[in-house]
């Protein structure tokens, strides 16, 4: 039976050469980071070695840089600190967000009065720009945009550069949830009037339960975990060393050569496409899964209605294919994908998200393709 992992989007395989740089710090450097004895010292050395480094990679500094428990932590972080220190009133995002904004911010405008607007968007997932335009133009309080940079299920991408345009132009805030893109693309924080974004190591084969938030020297925010001193009063609680370490050598990976990963990768992706339309007819991709501009990693395919639609993925399962029906943050849910909802995708029709990661291969593809083939044999005979 086949054993393929395509669902790097919901989390990849830790790299072993990230286990390799973790192990150390289990074993050795034990001493908590706020202690000021020799341990303690070795501890928070590590730990600021490490916050240097990862500012490296993004042209900032490293004092703008926090770690976090992971993305959705630092999404909430942001969001939540915005109203309560910034004086936001007012939060534009799209239907289309991962749930930690989207919902995040519901519960902002029910519990403390902000106004929530969302942007139109197209039946790819495209941002309306002209829209988000009118909204910053109609409403003159503090705003705060959120959008993130690529879809977790459908891979459709913003342009990232010209928001922050359109939002400094407004005089708005802009935050982004780069969870997807961190360590898959180039980022130059310099360049970007971004003044939020948020990172979770296990998206780019580091380990889960580590992460960072990108917070703009421009910008002040509080605590939202407080009890400690710990992430420069930024962030209570008693620093996840190893963790930290993991997620830096993950981003040393990542990066030493972005290009070469991103061909690859898209190569894969690529070759999945063509070897679907060849081998079933009626197949349609949800989102901008096919333009040169989407994500990468992400493909999102609508497959022809059958008779075992409803055990469309646990067919997969069962044969060794691991894939997801849509964002795995809900997957144990009985509610469909808001984000293929919000598409307009038809909810008749099968649609399984496949992403791709590091240690996936053609002949990864080959193997799938062939037990789809033999499922939609068995459905159709």
């Amino acid at each position: 039976m086949a054993n393929i992992y395509f669902d790097n989007a919901a989390t990849t395989p830790i790299d072993p050469r990230v286990v390799n740089a973790m192990i150390p710090i289990l074993r050795e450097n034990f001493g908590n980071p706020s202690s000021i004895h020799t341990d303690g010292r070795i501890s928070r050395s590590i730990i600021e070695k490490s916050r240097k480094s990862v500012a490296s990679f993004f042209n900032a500094s490293p004092s703008e840089f926090f770690f976090t428990s992971g993305g959705t932590e630092a999404d909430n972080m942001i969001l939540r600190c915005a109203v309560h220190d910034l004086g936001v009133k007012h939060i534009i995002t799209s239907p289309l967000e991962h749930h930690a904004v989207l919902h995040t911010a519901e519960e902002l405008a029910h519990k403390e009065g902000i106004r929530l607007s969302l942007v139109n968007v197209d039946g790819k997932g495209q941002v309306d720009l002209a829209h988000l335009t009118s909204l910053l133009a109609q409403h003159k309080e503090k705003t705060l945009v959120s959008l993130m940079h690529a879809n977790n299920e459908i891979a459709t991408k913003i342009p990232l550069k010209k928001v922050g345009e359109i939002c400094k132009e407004h005089d708005a805030l802009f935050h982004s949830d780069t969870v997807q893109t961190m360590g898959h693309y180039n980022f130059d924080f310099q360049d970007l009037n971004l003044h939020f974004a948020t990172c979770s190591a296990h998206k780019f084969h580091g380990p889960k339960g580590i992460g960072f938030i990108y917070i703009c020297n421009d910008v002040s925010l509080k605590p939202m975990i407080t009890g400690g001193a710990q992430e420069r009063n930024m962030r209570a609680g008693t620093e996840n060393i190893y963790g930290i370490v993991g997620l830096t050598k993950a981003l040393e990976l990542a990066y030493e050569d972005v290009s070469g990963h991103q061909k690859e990768i898209q190569g894969i992706k690529s070759y999945m496409i063509n070897r679907l339309r060849e081998t079933i007819p009626g197949i349609h991709f949800n989102g901008d899964s096919e333009s040169e501009d989407s994500l990468y990693t992400v493909l999102n395919v609508c497959f022809p209605a059958t008779d075992i639609d409803e055990m469309f993925l646990y067919n997969l399962d069962i044969q060794g294919i691991s894939a997801s029906g849509g964002s795995a943050c809900s997957s144990g849910s009985n509610i469909g994908s808001h984000v293929l909802s919000g598409i307009g995708a038809s909810a008749d029709r099968p649609s399984v998200r496949f992403s791709f990661g590091r240690f996936n291969s053609m002949e990864d593809v080959d193997i799938a393709i062939s037990v789809l083939e033999k499922i939609y044999t068995k459905a159709t005979v």
